[in-house]
């Protein structure tokens, strides 16, 4: 007869939240990442006023995104092919020291007055190549300090604080600028940079899975998108994932026409949405760490979508710029907390082995959904921005009700999750594997 094992109490609120920064290496990799991210969100802002001014260009900031955005996408599966093969902290601490190499560089050639605009475009590249080793490299991470049983409140962690820098590192560096000059700025984004990579040091060492044979990168990649292709389920939640933000998270692109053309309002209004976007991606984040793994995802995922893709619709109908903002902010609360709970689903269902090659590919979908700027610019030069989002949002609904009815694979989400979740307490509670595999 089997024994029902009987999962602690869990607990709710506050507690709840921040359980995951009970555990100390949790803590050093989730301030390494705050500070890393803002340090980036910071960055990113001296970075472009430096680019204008040397060239007195707009095209010259869409080079600098560019020369990251390229090397991102291409190297992406090898970064988590990599990450699977090595120990995973000192990957991260290569990477990250790269990056502090590199600023340290910028800076000296800013101060010494010889910095030129290829000199960025080269650091943007670099940024670009290391990226793909770092981002895998941290979510296998995560699932190795963590666990399974807590998963979900450490990504919404980390993602809070991710949105939490987006609004925080802009307004510092823009403060910044004027105080402490664009050297000054530069000098201490830098810093904050290797504050990060202090950080990991109090992270343990984090080796790569047991491999039973010697396999080329080649043949480590090709097993990574054949885990994908056997495991149905794995394939529909990336897809689920993708397409939605594909459609319609390019509308933020579109919000200096609604601030210019439709609303009025200028820089100070288009402030305020990047503002209460952030803050919605903040308050979703806090909502998903607060709340019980156990409950129904699948439920929640559909309703976030839904419920966004018909605030994003009243956003482009709003004829309010004070209405646009609660709106935006709902919609952007609503996509966190999608996005949270589908990469955390993932990550529940993907074995050790391939965790870092599958991750390399959910960041490759990032690299992805900028391409849905160009349809929906192209529509909003024709019809204007409104009718843009509005199809967008539209899209979203279509494609959320058809995985919805026709994805068997998805509508067993819940199952699944909740499967590997039990099979985690199991297994934390001393169990045998043998009796965990029996369970489940």
């Amino acid at each position: 007869m089997r024994q029902t094992v009987r999962a602690p109490a869990a607990r709710t609120g506050w507690r709840n939240a921040v359980s995951s920064l009970e555990n100390p290496q949790f803590r050093w990799l989730f301030a390494s990442n705050t500070v890393f991210f803002f340090a980036m969100q910071g960055q990113m802002i001296i970075r472009s006023i430096i680019a204008f001014d040397l060239t007195q260009s707009a095209l010259a900031l869409g080079f600098i995104n560019f020369a990251v955005a390229i090397p991102m996408m291409l190297v992406s599966p090898f970064g988590g092919v990599i990450a699977d093969r090595v120990e995973r902290r000192q990957l991260i601490i290569a990477g990250q020291a790269a990056v502090v190499v590199s600023e340290l560089t910028i800076l000296s050639l800013l101060v010494t007055d010889k910095l030129e605009f290829w000199h960025l475009v080269t650091a943007a590249t670099l940024m670009g190549c290391v990226f793909p080793f770092i981002m895998p490299a941290r979510a296998a991470i995560v699932v190795d300090i963590i666990g399974k049983s807590k998963l979900q409140n450490a990504m919404a962690l980390n993602m809070g604080a991710m949105n939490a820098t987006r609004i925080l590192g802009p307004a510092v560096a823009g403060f910044l600028v004027p105080a402490a000059g664009l050297a000054g700025a530069f000098g201490i984004g830098t810093a904050l940079y290797s504050v990060a990579l202090v950080c990991l040091f109090g992270v343990q060492r984090s080796p790569p899975p047991p491999k039973t044979e010697e396999a080329s990168v080649l043949d480590d990649l090709v097993e990574g998108v054949r885990y994908m292709g056997h495991n149905r389920l794995v394939l529909v939640l990336m897809l689920f994932g993708i397409i939605p933000m594909f459609l319609a998270m390019p509308f933020q692109t579109l919000l200096v026409v609604f601030t210019e053309d439709v609303w009025n309002v200028g820089a100070e209004g288009l402030g305020a949405l990047y503002a209460f976007s952030g803050i919605g991606g903040l308050i979703g984040s806090a909502y998903l760490a607060q709340r019980n793994e156990s409950l129904g995802r699948l439920r929640l995922m559909v309703a976030s979508l839904l419920a966004f893709s018909s605030f994003l619709l009243l956003f482009a109908l709003s004829p309010y710029f004070a209405l646009a903002l609660p709106l935006v902010l709902m919609a952007n609360i609503c996509a966190s907390i999608f996005g949270t709970l589908n990469n955390t689903a993932i990550q529940l269902l993907i074995p050790d082995r391939v965790r870092g090659r599958i991750s390399s590919f959910m960041m490759m979908s990032f690299g992805i959904t900028p391409l849905g700027t160009l349809p929906m610019a192209a529509i909003a030069e024709e019809f204007g921005a409104p009718v843009a989002v509005g199809l967008a949002a539209l899209a979203v609904l279509t494609v959320t009700l058809i995985f919805t009815s026709t994805s068997s694979a998805l509508r067993n989400v819940d199952v699944r999750t909740q499967e590997v979740l039990e099979a985690e307490r199991r297994a934390e509670l001393g169990e045998t594997p043998e009796a965990v595999r029996a369970a489940t």
